[in-house]
């Protein structure tokens, strides 16, 4: 079984790189809205495995990993992609 899981993560690791490097540069910041949403349901699923009592620090500990790095990826995907926005805004001519 053990075997199979690694043989999934391994191919789910080339066809991600594959996918991602065939997208076109103007797909980048929907894509990463998407992600984002993503990345919050992950924030859910790692706040109740760290919330887990079952007698096993190293869930807790796992759980409050997946935690941290789903947030900082949250937050740097939401801070790219409000500069990316920014880039498309008019500029303010200034005086009229």
């Amino acid at each position: 079984m053990m075997t199979l899981l690694l043989f999934v993560f391994v191919l789910s690791i080339f066809l991600g790189f594959e996918l991602i490097s065939k997208v076109p540069s103007q797909l980048h910041t929907p894509l990463m809205s998407g992600s984002n949403a993503i990345s919050g349901i992950t924030i859910v699923a790692a706040i109740m495995a760290a919330g887990v009592d079952d007698g096993h620090w190293q869930t807790t500990l796992l759980g409050t990993l997946a935690m941290a790095l789903a947030t900082i990826n949250v937050v740097g995907g939401y801070l790219v992609t409000n500069r990316m926005l920014a880039m498309f805004k008019k500029k303010d001519g200034g005086a009229k």
